[in-house]
């Protein structure tokens, strides 16, 4: 195989990260993602691209993330394209995205199946709320690793900005497109005047 193949991972200068992956190991680790997400990929999506792979930090998954947060469509979904296509451009993107919905389609078409004929059995019910629990405690779980790097760096213009928007969409139910449409840009120019008080 030659050294410039795609499936061939290059070098990455960063000291923190691991060096990228090529496209059958992208196909490869996003399809474990998919399988290993019960109840949400995103949990397991952070824990192999940041803990287990090293492909980001925890800064770089948080902000890859948040800009994910704000295109249409699932978010994880959205993570897959925009990683892929960060590590090896479309090609990336269409192997990260393959990785992450082929396996769940064919499982979650044969479940339906499944549950269509089977669905009002008590002990299945009682599966998918245990099941529902589950899911819920990974999310909280996740979560709380994401905001570790907010916490550490102590910034006070981010916890403000975390906790306006829990309290606004969490406590007092206020629609999520308009107090993104508030706190994005309030949050963008807070931190640029921040920056630009503190730069020489």
């Amino acid at each position: 195989m030659p050294p410039d193949s795609p499936l061939i991972a290059p070098p990455v200068p960063d000291s923190q990260t691991a060096p990228a992956p090529g496209l059958l190991e992208l196909f490869v680790a996003f399809a474990k993602m998919s399988l290993a997400g019960f109840g949400g990929v995103l949990v397991f999506a952070r824990r192999a691209i940041v803990d287990d792979y090293r492909w980001m930090t925890a800064d770089e998954f948080n902000e890859t993330f948040a800009l994910c947060h704000f295109l249409p469509g699932p978010n994880t979904v959205n993570l897959s394209v925009v990683f892929g296509a960060r590590i090896r451009g479309v090609a990336g993107s269409v192997a990260a995205f393959t990785g992450l919905l082929a396996p769940p389609f064919v499982i979650v078409t044969a479940l339906a199946m499944i549950y269509s004929r089977y669905g009002d059995l008590p002990v299945l019910r009682r599966i998918l709320d245990g099941v529902s629990c589950a899911a819920v405690g990974l999310l909280l779980a996740v979560a709380l690793r994401m905001m570790l790097p907010l916490l550490k760096r102590r910034d006070p213009l981010a916890l403000v900005a975390l906790v306006a928007v829990f309290v606004a969409v969490g406590v007092l139910r206020w629609p999520l497109p308009q107090v993104l449409l508030v706190a994005v840009p309030a949050s963008i120019a807070a931190v640029w005047l921040g920056r630009s008080r503190t730069s020489p």
